[in-house]
């Protein structure tokens, strides 16, 4: 579907009065619209209206932030109605958030992915008009290119779908009420399986929270958005010095987030704070998210003295003493009157996360008072929440029935050359496709760069070079991504070689963990709560937990290679 044009005025009261008359469309007709400066400072707004000439009058006269904007570029096609230039107007703004050119002007409230008649029809005229504003300079580079980037795929410019927007709503309403006492304290918790957004939830909620503070009267929000009615001079008084962070104990992920924040409006890199960040300030937060609340850690043998002189430290100055029993989250709730904690147990793959007894708790507490929020909706993986819970069911040994997975692509292979070879295939096809791994070899290059890690089938890799964005590091296509390196990541494929650590015992026929094998120091040393009672079954629930994570990356497909010739038979019996 085509016919569209793109007709471009100046940014400037007279240009747009003499445009107005040339056309009836010009004011009466639903249209989507770019507005943007050029200079070094490059700025962008993002808009759709029936009546363009009236709504640039608007811009004209109102708000400081169009200050500086030049040209005007204006979607006009026939076909178009009003729900047609609510998706485009969301694309677009997903698109040039994602492409990381301009300062993006809009807020994040109004974003649709609503159903309409004919909509995919519509879509692919979206990606025509996405190529003649790229041809003109708005954009620089394709949209397979935009939508595999971290900036795309962790930005706060999302349409959310119904139990993300439901959670939102609810969290900034409980959040709103509670900031009225000035002495209340509340913990609220958002709870989902890999791949129903908790991260997104967590930077949405940061941009929301800053522009309805940064709101103005004059402004313009969408008045059919769920969160227009925040958009009101008491809530912005409320926020006016709300001091919030993101705290993400991953070092990849968070520099990820934190690359977000440096391309998002009202957000800034200093928001994201390690756990140990937050214990040193002398700050108190009126907010903390933290994101994957799963991964903080207990007092336990840190990964160097200095963090364990750290750690000690900052039990003293919270609490008076470093007793064993306060944890990282004991630091967020002491530095912070609110927290929001997004969760899921069963990503937990070391001795000195958070113990289980310590997440139970908090769900349940979260539940009591009714701040508990589940999030269901599978945004990742194309097979579906089922895909998810099947997977996690058959590495607890279970036989649950296989769900349908539609056009999963979902292989097993034999030859680790073949799935190395297929997973170079994705990557040239459709992009960030990546080798991961359990922690079942010795990281041999990182000491020495030219040795080999994994050497299997006559095929020789290495670990991941950096621990730091590995994803999207050059040569990345050629090595292999640990637990550490992935975890919170999208990926296209996967290719997923389960090492020697799991594997099938020829006596009890159960799944079973391999202490040997297993090469994580860290993943299976006797501290925090296992520092006594650390055991087989406690490791193959670290080690299930790796590759619970591992096998759910994969948004379009995901191919598997396993060692251990028993677990192959049994994983690829129930997945084939």
């Amino acid at each position: 579907m085509t016919g569209f044009s793109i007709q471009r005025v100046r940014f400037q009261r007279q240009a747009v009065d003499a445009w107005a008359r040339g056309d009836a469309r010009h004011t009466n007709w639903p249209v989507v619209y770019v507005i943007d400066s050029s200079g070094n400072r490059r700025k962008l707004y993002v808009g759709e209206t029936v009546n363009t000439a009236t709504r640039m009058r608007q811009h004209l006269a109102g708000s400081k932030k169009h200050e500086g904007l030049e040209s005007i570029r204006v979607v006009v096609d026939e076909r178009f109605n009003k729900s047609v230039c609510l998706d485009l107007e969301s694309h677009l703004i997903r698109w040039f958030h994602g492409d990381g050119q301009y300062e993006l002007l809009n807020g994040n409230d109004g974003l649709t992915d609503a159903q309409y008649y004919d909509r995919d029809l519509y879509r692919e005229s979206f990606r025509d008009v996405f190529e003649e504003l790229r041809a003109e300079g708005l954009f620089s580079r394709s949209i397979p290119q935009i939508e595999n980037s971290d900036l795309f795929k962790l930005s706060p410019f999302k349409a959310l779908n119904d139990d993300q927007a439901v959670a939102i709503t609810d969290i900034v309403e409980g959040l709103l009420e509670d900031l009225q006492h000035p002495d209340a304290r509340s913990t609220l918790l958002v709870q989902g399986e890999p791949g129903t957004g908790k991260t997104i939830i967590a930077i949405f909620l940061m941009k929301l929270l800053a522009d309805i503070r940064a709101h103005q009267d004059h402004d313009d929000v969408q008045p059919d958005s769920m969160f227009a009615e925040f958009f009101v001079p008491e809530n912005r008084d409320l926020l006016t010095d709300l001091r919030m962070a993101l705290v993400i104990p991953q070092q990849s992920l968070r520099e990820s987030v934190r690359k977000v924040f440096k391309k998002t409006p009202r957000l800034d890199p200093a928001m994201v704070l390690t756990p140990f960040q937050v214990g040193e300030s002398d700050a108190t937060f009126d907010l903390i998210l933290v994101d994957e609340t799963h991964r903080l850690g207990q007092r336990a043998n840190q990964a160097s003295g200095v963090q364990n002189k750290k750690f000690r430290e900052i039990n003293a100055a919270l609490f008076g003493a470093d007793d064993p029993r306060y944890t990282q989250l004991d630091w967020i709730k002491a530095r912070s009157r609110h927290q929001l904690l997004l969760v899921d147990g069963e990503q937990s793959v070391r001795p000195h996360d958070l113990s289980p007894a310590v997440l139970s708790a908090e769900v349940h507490a979260a539940r009591d008072l009714h701040r508990h929020y589940q999030l269901t909706t599978q945004m990742r993986v194309q097979a579906g929440a089922d895909y998810v819970e099947y997977v996690r069911a058959l590495l607890r040994d279970e036989h649950p029935e296989r769900p349908d997975l539609g056009d999963y692509d979902l292989r097993f292979f034999d030859d680790l050359g073949e799935m190395c070879d297929a997973i170079r295939a994705r990557d040239a096809e459709v992009g960030l496709s990546r080798l991961v791994a359990g922690y079942a070899w010795d990281w041999k290059s990182r000491r020495e760069p030219s040795a080999f890690d994994i050497e299997l089938d006559g095929v020789q890799l290495r670990w991941n070079s950096t621990d730091k964005d590995w994803i999207n590091a050059p040569g990345s296509l050629d090595e292999v991504g640990s637990i550490h390196t992935v975890q919170g990541y999208d990926l296209n494929y996967a290719g997923v070689i389960i090492g020697p650590d799991l594997r099938v015992s020829s006596n009890s026929g159960r799944i079973v963990a391999d202490w040997d094998a297993y090469r994580d120091k860290k993943g299976k040393e006797r501290t925090g709560h296992l520092a006594e009672t650390f055991d087989d079954d406690d490791l193959l629930v670290f080690i299930r937990n790796i590759y619970g994570v591992l096998l759910t990356r994969g948004m379009l497909g995901t191919y598997v290679y396993v060692c251990d010739p028993r677990l192959r038979e049994r994983l690829f019996t129930a997945l084939n």
